[in-house]
């Protein structure tokens, strides 16, 4: 289920960066980046090797320590503490939404470089934003509705798995009464919506640092890429973090973990290698590279606000943890601000 949801977002990600450019996209190119004293290929390239090894480490890191905090008792999903982390990376991509994602696709889509009308005329960033949003939330709740009919019909394991029993590591999953569950007393239902999460947020977080990879890959600016490079690095990091939770409660097994946490870690300076590769013919600020990346981080924001409010804060703070501990509530709550606010400081620089 959640392979088939991955699989339709991703085209119509691919469908709307193809065809709409093409559409819509009739100013002749402009803006090309200007001559001065920072402009140096030869110098910028070296910068963004360091760059690529650079994010890739710290971006691994990130997405990889809340994966390890299972052998630490202290950060185990029952504790509150393991729910004052979450609150905090959920700050973390609520801000990479409203902060970084969001004003871009603003800047990109309001640009002179595209024709008067219809870019200028119609807010294009809001309105994607919103759309996406809502297919987020219909993918959320079609996919429970139908697990909840799967499950009533017997089908008991979201990965398929019918009765797995690993003593020695006493993880236990048992079919009683059509019900699943986990060494967490996590049940079907709910696995099922942690794992649409973190599938989901996964493909709004690789949309984005593939764009922010590609637009620092494409630059030879040197003054801008010193800048990004130790931005990108805690940015990275931290989005990580938010990302490995989520992958943590969705409880999957070693290898779909890896993968996860593999991608992530490699789509920024896949970006990064791409818009080296393709600097000679991409222009940052031709039509077509502004309407493809204004749309895509429209898209992405949308995506990422909704998963933040609804699927990771609204969840959290509703839940019965929160809801029993107003001192608990409180320091989430200061958790969130710290998240969103350290994130948004980042976007003086990244």
């Amino acid at each position: 289920m959640t392979n088939y949801i991955f699989k339709n977002i991703a085209i119509f990600f691919i469908v709307l960066s193809i065809l709409v450019p093409k559409v819509l996209s009739v100013v002749e190119d402009c803006g090309a980046e200007e001559d001065n004293a920072c402009v140096n290929k030869s110098k910028a390239l070296p910068l963004k090797i360091i760059a690529i090894v650079s994010i890739l480490i710290t971006s691994m890191i990130g997405v990889c320590l809340p994966l390890v905090t299972r052998s630490i008792p202290a950060l185990s999903p029952e504790r509150s503490l393991f729910v004052i982390v979450k609150a905090f990376a959920a700050g973390i991509i609520l801000a990479t939404g409203f902060m970084h994602v969001l004003p871009d696709s603003f800047d990109m889509l309001s640009s002179s470089c595209l024709k008067e009308n219809p870019w200028h005329k119609f807010p294009f960033t809001g309105f994607v934003a919103m759309l996406s949003a809502i297919v987020t939330m219909a993918i959320d709740s079609i996919a429970t509705s139908l697990y909840s009919k799967k499950h009533k019909a017997g089908v008991v394991n979201p990965e398929g798995d019918e009765e797995m029993s690993v003593a020695g590591n006493h993880v236990h999953s048992h079919h009683h009464h059509g019900s699943l569950s986990t060494k967490d007393g996590v049940d079907g239902k709910k696995l099922l919506r942690y794992r649409v999460i973190a599938m989901v947020l996964e493909l709004g977080i690789i949309v984005h640092s593939i764009v922010i990879g590609l637009s620092l890959g494409a630059s030879s600016n040197t003054c801008t890429i010193k800048g990004l490079v130790a931005a990108l690095c805690f940015h990275q990091m931290f989005e990580g973090m938010g990302l490995g939770g989520c992958i943590l409660q969705a409880e999957y097994k070693f290898l779909k973990k890896a993968i996860m946490a593999f991608f992530f870690a490699v789509t920024t300076p896949f970006g990064i290698a791409l818009g080296i590769a393709l600097s000679t013919t991409y222009e940052e600020n031709s039509p077509q590279a502004l309407i493809t990346v204004g749309l895509l981080n429209a898209s992405s924001a949308g995506l990422l606000i909704y998963m933040a409010l609804v699927d990771l804060l609204a969840a959290d703070f509703m839940g019965d943890k929160l809801q029993g501990s107003v001192k608990l509530q409180i320091k989430s709550y200061m958790a969130v601000l710290l998240g969103a606010g350290g994130m948004s400081v980042m976007a003086i620089w990244a």
